[in-house]
């Protein structure tokens, strides 16, 4: 079977019973084409025939052009579902990934803001926004404040649906990885910021007197683009170009950083593990553990200022 057929099997199937992103699809082509172009030049296509031999050479090929070990070991779980894929599936006899040696890649902390840089990017950030009354800084205003009372993946924030925000109540229902559905609490700030944007965008006019946004929208935060809303890879620029301005390092900041903020600066003032873990919308409290080096913090400061015998 050719390779590009392979390859939308595979893919339809992850969409289908697993409910996949468009990103992890897409995420997934790159990866198998990757692979295919890595593969020395056969006769025919290369999916059916690709040895272990070839995947070992890949994994070097990575590791040789300085991919870090984290990407590599993402793009060696793509191979190996698509090769289990084909054993089930019959169109393979043999699975060429089965006891492949995945990369050393540790268990790194993430990129830590402290509250305090957090709240001058949100005060910049309205500021501008009140400043100059432009829908473009009132719109990024409203993101910030959203992703850091929220902690949203950034594909679920620049995705949200206009019919999220119901008027008044103070949570919004977010359908995140695997298509599930959770409530998610808003603070009043992040509400009054994105009241302000909606009612900015709903009477923001062209130089002819039109409205440029058209009531009712189908998402919160539209854009003329192909997919219709604001992308990831736009709204990270702005938040970087924000970031400057208040003396935050751009390498420093990205959407995931502020949500890794979220769930740390949560922890550190006493929330519990479970209800960040379902805000978060992580299937397995594992994934939530990482920040528990919070925790620890807080418990060995706990221990020695207020243990009897430490006096």
């Amino acid at each position: 079977m050719k390779d590009q057929h392979l390859i939308e099997l595979f893919l339809e199937m992850i969409l289908t019973e697993r409910a996949a992103s468009i990103n992890t699809i897409e995420s997934y082509r790159r990866d198998l084409e990757q692979f295919i172009s890595s593969v020395p030049k056969v006769s025919g296509d290369i999916l059916c025939v690709a040895s272990r031999d070839d995947l070992r050479r890949y994994l070097g090929l990575l590791e040789k052009n300085k991919f870090a070990a984290t990407t590599a070991a993402r793009k060696l779980s793509c191979l190996r579902q698509f090769f289990k894929f084909l054993f089930a599936e019959g169109i393979r006899e043999d699975n060429p990934a089965l006891d492949l040696d995945s990369p050393n890649i540790g268990r790194s902390l993430p990129k830590l803001l402290s509250e305090e840089d957090v709240s001058k990017l949100l005060s910049a950030a309205k500021q501008k926004a009140e400043r100059n009354e432009k829908l473009p800084d009132i719109r990024l205003w409203a993101l910030l404040e959203l992703l850091y009372a929220t902690g949203l993946r950034v594909s679920e924030l620049v995705s949200l649906p206009a019919s999220v925000f119901r008027s008044g109540e103070p949570y919004i229902y977010v359908r995140g990885k695997g298509d599930k559905e959770r409530l998610v609490p808003l603070s009043e700030r992040a509400l009054a910021a994105v009241d302000r944007y909606i009612e900015c965008m709903n009477t923001d006019r062209d130089n002819k007197g039109r409205l440029k946004y058209k009531p009712p929208q189908k998402w919160l935060f539209p854009s003329r683009g192909k997919l219709g809303h604001l992308t990831r890879h736009r709204f990270a620029q702005l938040l970087k170009e924000m970031g400057n301005e208040v003396g935050i390092s751009p390498k420093t900041l990205s959407p995931h950083v502020v949500r890794h903020a979220f769930a740390t600066h949560l922890l550190s003032n006493g929330a519990d593990l479970r209800a960040v873990q379902k805000m978060l919308g992580h299937a397995d409290i594992s994934t939530t553990q990482i920040y528990t080096h919070v925790l620890e913090e807080r418990l060995k400061s706990l221990v020695q200022s207020k243990h009897p015998l430490v006096k």
